[in-house]
């Protein structure tokens, strides 16, 4: 046949030829669109991860403020609460109240000989609203004239039947509202009068509290006090969480009134108190949401229609919710611009991958061969030199560095830990922790192991071993070991392994305990010093350490404080050794001269031991142990800037000072020194270090432990 008509099975045979290219081309490119399908699925579903990831640390932050913001808030109601309970357990209202009962069972001479006391009654609740601020506010630009302002604010007494009995000046007159709440109070039920506009169309809130009789155990009041005030700062102020950032962040109060969310609190818009209700059928409205659902965090509309990450916390035995909210915009902008960066730069990676990936493949099989045979042998030469690196940095360190697996088999070991091991690395290679360094350590380290691998973090740990050259007779030596323990993760040769750095710190142990002993020996001789000087004081600062450290138990503290605190205990009347004698042993009139130097005499301690090193904050523990909670002390510092261990000091040495005798008087009852403790609490003690002594007192067998504290010295007993 001629080259003009080619025979026709030739001509079919050669495009069938090129079947196998085009299927292998055609699966190639399968396999690469499938790969950037699976990358791109990856992508977005690492950004709804990022996102939901920034979405729970917002949680997190905003859950934190309101926790801390809705304290704030219950401290506010119990504050009010405290306030009125201090009038309702006055001994001269519960005495009036009764005889008023007893007087409207006798008849009228009876009322009027008990109405005699009401003049004191009315000071005292004047007196108190003027101290808690129960009183209307001063009356600005009105014209002075014989008409009684509406009342709005202040604290009054009603007997059982609900009756005024006696009032400070502005106290509103009784509502529903009040009846209800002296109602539930007679009952023995501490009642809040919800927020409601008063007479000057100011937001005010209530208080009741029961009275009791004089000697009466029952559970129903014989009358009640209640307190109205008006909102404001000392309550909004509450709501701002110092050091806040966040430009929208806000906190407020809400309540459901009928078929409305009422905002109780002032709003950032300038919305005052109960100004500002919604329906609770508002789409997405926060303040309906929280009210439903109290505790949660969600993407909610604000009062102002914007979006907004809000937590809610409920505020307990009161209708209100505690809403803490950040715009949505604010919290996530930052994080929607770097995830949609992300985004858009992995897909151009991606595309720029893809197109590689192509122009590499028609480059040549051949030619990639060769390019990754050639990468291959450099990363692998690479590998090797970093390898011997690793080697000879470990192979510096003193420390024993070694790797193993889940199995407790050696995997690398650095020269220390073949010495510690007497043979050479290459042995320890494949053989378990048992075989090479004992039972008892493997054990100890293998447990750690576990742990490290089921939950996959660092952990630290210091052990205890009876050194292998311990002497058969005496005290056994202790070597002390500090181990690090890292995971590792697997791969496709080797399964996940833990490396362990061991740092063996049984000489700086020993000295550590050796230079305690020493001191320890040096604090006891001082204190021996001191005590010689005064025997009614003997033994007074080992009694102190042994009180403050049964406080700081009962407080919580940590081994540090506990240190601190027994140290500087033992040390704190080092000051009297420049005291005269008969000045500590005088017995009455002491100048005023005599008793700033007793009273100022932990501070001489203070200078003496300002040079010393010690472990925790000592020296300014005693310096401020003569600070008061109110800031009257010698240093002007008050409540909690003043060391937790010197207010615990504070409560000890009073303490044992009031329990144990002296020379000028005998040894006060353990209920008295509690009793004078409580009356001083939030003036000159703190009130947490008062709690924890009298607990430990009365639950914890402290009387019948310090018994003998009562005792005078047997020198002067006779």
């Amino acid at each position: 046949m001629s080259e003009d008509n080619p025979d026709p099975a030739a001509a079919a045979a050669a495009p069938s030829a090129k079947r196998p290219v085009n299927k292998i081309v055609v699966a190639f490119i399968g396999a690469i669109l499938l790969l950037i399908v699976g990358a791109v699925v990856f992508t977005f579903k690492f950004v709804g991860d990022e996102r939901e990831r920034s979405l729970q640390e917002w949680q997190v932050r905003l859950s934190i403020v309101a926790d801390s913001r809705a304290a704030a808030v219950n401290d506010w109601i119990e504050q009010n609460f405290t306030y009125l309970r201090e009038v309702a357990e006055n001994a001269s209202v519960q005495l009036y109240v009764t005889e008023l009962v007893e007087a409207q069972a006798k008849g009228t001479a009876a009322v009027a000989e008990a109405a005699a006391q009401a003049q004191y009654l009315r000071n005292l609740l004047i007196a108190t609203a003027e101290r808690t601020g129960f009183k209307p506010p001063p009356a600005v630009g009105e014209i002075a004239a014989n008409v009684e302002r509406a009342g709005i604010a202040g604290i009054g007494l009603v007997d059982a039947n609900g009756a005024p009995i006696s009032s400070s000046p502005g106290m509103p007159p009784m509502s529903p509202a009040m009846r209800v709440a002296v109602a539930k109070a007679l009952e023995g039920q501490p009642t809040l009068i919800d927020v409601y506009l008063g007479a000057s169309a100011q937001p005010a809130v209530g208080f009741a509290l029961p009275i009791f009789g004089i000697q009466d155990t029952g559970t129903k009041g014989i009358g009640a006090v209640i307190g109205i005030r008006l909102l404001g700062n000392d309550l909004f102020d509450r709501l701002k969480q110092p050091g806040a950032t966040e430009k929208t962040g806000e906190t407020y109060l809400v309540r459901k009134e009928g078929p409305t969310v009422q905002y109780i609190t002032p709003l950032a818009d300038g919305t005052p108190p109960l100004k500002k209700a919604l329906t609770l059928d508002t789409p997405s409205l926060d303040g309906a949401w929280v009210l439903e659902k109290p505790g949660g965090f969600a993407i909610k509309r604000d009062y102002a229609g914007a979006e907004a990450l809000v937590v809610s916390r409920a505020i307990a035995n009161t209708p209100w919710v505690l809403i803490r909210k950040v715009s949505r915009d604010e919290a996530l902008s930052a994080t929607d611009t770097r995830l949609t960066t992300i985004l858009t730069v992995f897909l151009l990676f991606l595309g720029v991958i893809s197109a590689t990936i192509f122009a590499v493949w028609r480059h040549g099989s051949s030619l990639r061969a060769l390019e990754a045979a050639e990468n291959f042998r450099i990363a692998a030469e690479r590998f090797q030199n970093m390898s011997k690196f690793m080697r000879l940095v470990t192979n510096s360190q003193p420390t024993v560095i070694v790797a193993v697996d889940g199995e407790t088999k050696y995997t690398f070991a650095n020269e220390p830990a073949a010495r510690e091991a007497g043979i050479p690395i290459q042995d320890m290679m494949g053989k378990t922790m048992a075989q090479v360094i004992g039972p008892i350590k493997a054990q100890a380290f293998a447990e750690i192991n576990k742990s490290v691998l089921r939950e996959f973090e660092r952990q630290e740990h210091i052990h205890y071993f009876e050194a292998e050259n311990s002497p058969e007779d005496g005290e056994p030596e202790i070597q002390v070991i500090k181990s690090v323990h890292v995971p590792l993760r697997g791969d496709r040769d080797y399964p996940p392994g833990i490396l362990m750095i061991l740092d063996d710190i049984s000489e700086l142990t020993r000295e550590r305990r050796k230079n305690e002993k020493m001191l320890r020996s040096l604090i006891d001789t001082l204190v021996s010093v001191v005590d010689r000087r005064d025997p009614f004081s003997a033994n007074h600062s080992i009694r102190v350490s042994e009180v403050v450290k049964c406080i700081a138990k009962e407080m919580g503290a940590d081994d540090l404080e506990m240190k601190t605190a027994d140290t500087a205990g033992s040390l704190m009347n080092l000051g009297k050794i420049f005291i005269p004698p008969d000045v500590l042993t005088k017995t009455a009139n002491l100048s005023a001269e005599e008793k700033k130097m007793l009273f100022s005499s932990h501070l001489i301690a203070a200078d003496l031991l300002d040079g010393v090193i010690f472990e925790g904050p000592v020296v300014e523990t005693i310096r401020q142990m003569g600070e008061t909670w109110d800031g009257k002390g010698p240093l002007g510092l008050k409540g909690e800037e003043i060391l937790r261990t010197a207010r615990m000091l504070a409560v000890a040495n009073a303490f044992v000072g009031m329990v144990s005798p002296r020379a000028y008087r005998d040894a006060m009852t353990f209920e008295k020194c509690c009793s004078i403790l409580l009356g001083q609490m939030e003036t000159r003690y703190d009130r947490k270090s008062v709690s924890a002594l009298i607990n430990f007192l009365e639950n914890r067998g402290g009387m019948e432990r310090w018994a003998h504290f009562r005792e005078k010295p047997e020198e002067l007993a006779a």
